[in-house]
């Protein structure tokens, strides 16, 4: 989608529709828009729409459309709300074949800043034209689309950003929900090489030669039940500043999860190709911060394994080593996002990074604790973690951050190596994980874990979005590295 901005008013637009914010019944447009806001007050007395989350309706008219859409009461409102509201109704104008979009340059809503509206509006609008149809053999080649800011606009900075960002996750959403026999982890490699090179980013691939000189005995483990063998995938944004330490991004990619021996249920493991959303919402900040050519250094490192219960795949009771040289007593081979992550972490402590953030569908207790409205996190630092939670209300995308008592580590214990993959009492899932980790990230580096199980992924279709990938973690993070520019 081209995202652009306009002095014209919005009222004289020649698009295909005009798309309005309501928060309930009241409009959320600027001061100057009175003749459009009285045609909307008749509109509503004759309608059934009430401005809720998601709601959508469209007034034919001469020349351009309108399109209505919800973000709900005041009271509920957090700025994910506008960004799905923009994705709905580009979404539904895509769907009555329209083309061409027009939004005022600003908006009446407390708590939203200018540039984080165009940010949300824009970013959303783009990920209103997704959809996934690799497979579809009546699939009709994409239109292409528009969304024009319309108004007086001081600082053009968040609409190139919108542009940025909305390019990056569409480029990457279609890997992302492929399934696990069309994006093993050669051709995610393969696909972040091109990638890279397109966005003059840096790409290391290692392959099991590599990784066994290494000695990363964690993802290799992983992938022994696979065909496929296992790739570590470093990206480089160089920034601008030689000087400064590097953030270190990592994610969890595991392209299909079987469970390996400990073998999960059939029903509902068709979607375990989700398993792999870590990664891509790495590989997405990435691009997002080539994109946008910000000055701080980032890396991103992606664990790609599969996790298959073939013949020569590990086993409960197996004792494996990681990079950093501890040992781990592999309890539960279901429990293998852990063992591909200890080795990452290990290599990303290696770069002397400013800041280490993981992101991973770890567990299903964090699916329990808060569902799919936010995703758990959990740190060595309160004050990179209050950064990350901050920016995830910037960008529409929230965290809680749950505790890491040393009882939690305590948990992880192993009598016969250093650590389990899983702990001795059973609970705390998400919190006795997160231990884990730690215990392969040095005190003295700052660090977060984003545990993204119930966010990264729809099972249901939303207004906004079709089922499969959401690349949760990529907005925020994008988000809290532009402020550490």
């Amino acid at each position: 989608m081209k995202i652009s901005a306009s002095s014209t008013p919005l009222t004289e637009q020649k698009k295909d529709a005009l798309i309005l914010f309501f928060q309930g019944l009241e409009n959320t447009l600027p001061d100057g828009y009175e003749t459009l806001k009285s045609e909307l007050s008749e509109l509503l007395e004759k309608s059934a729409f009430k401005g809720e989350a998601g709601q959508c309706v469209i007034f034919p008219r001469s020349g351009t459309q309108l399109i209505l859409v919800g973000i709900g009461p005041e009271k509920y409102y957090y700025n994910g709300l506008l960004e799905q509201a923009a994705a709905t109704a580009v979404k539904a104008g895509k769907a009555a074949g329209l083309k061409s979009f027009a939004v005022a340059s600003e908006i009446n809503l407390s708590d939203t800043s200018e540039a984080d509206y165009q940010l949300l509006v824009g970013r959303g609008a783009a990920w209103g034209t997704y959809a996934f149809n690799t497979f579809k053999s009546d699939a009709k080649k994409s239109s292409a689309f528009s969304l024009t800011f319309c108004g007086a606009i001081k600082d053009r900075s968040a609409i190139k950003a919108a542009q940025a960002q909305g390019k990056a996750l569409l480029s990457t959403a279609d890997l992302a929900n492929l399934p696990g026999n069309e994006a093993p982890p050669a051709k995610i490699a393969t696909w972040a090489k091109k990638m890279a090179k397109e966005n003059g980013l840096t790409c290391e691939i290692m392959g099991k030669a590599e990784l066994t000189k290494k000695g990363c005995g964690g993802i290799l483990a992983v992938a022994q039940g696979s065909a496929q063998d296992a790739r570590m995938i470093v990206l480089k944004h160089a920034g601008t500043d030689p000087k400064a330490k590097p953030i270190v991004l990592v994610g969890k990619t595991v392209t299909f999860d079987s469970g390996g021996i400990s073998l999960k249920p059939g029903k509902g493991m068709g979607w375990m190709k989700y398993d792999k959303c870590g990664g891509m919402a790495v590989l997405t900040a990435m691009q997002m911060v080539a994109r946008m050519n910000l000055k701080v250094p980032v890396i991103g490192i992606l664990g790609a394994a599969e996790n298959m219960p073939g013949s020569q795949a590990i086993r409960p009771g197996d004792i494996i080593k990681a990079y950093n040289g501890k040992t781990v007593e592999v309890l539960n081979t279901d429990a293998e996002g852990r063992l591909v992550l200890m080795d990452a972490l290990g290599l990303a402590a290696d770069m002397k990074p400013k800041a280490i953030v993981d992101l991973a569908t770890l567990t299903g207790a964090c699916i329990v604790a808060l569902g799919s409205s936010a995703a758990a996190i959990l740190g060595n630092d309160v004050k990179l973690v209050n950064e990350l939670i901050g920016s995830g209300i910037d960008a529409g995308e929230r965290l809680w951050e749950l505790p890491l008592f040393k009882d939690y580590t305590d948990d992880m214990k192993s009598d016969f190596a250093d650590l389990s993959n899983l702990s001795k009492s059973g609970g705390a899932g998400t919190a006795t994980a997160a231990a884990f980790l730690q215990e392969f990230v040095p005190e003295d580096i700052p660090w977060a874990h984003l545990d993204i199980a119930g966010t990264a992924w729809l099972e249901s279709p939303k207004p906004y979005q079709a089922p499969g990938a959401t690349l949760f973690g990529a907005r925020l993070l994008a988000q809290w590295l532009a402020a550490q520019d």
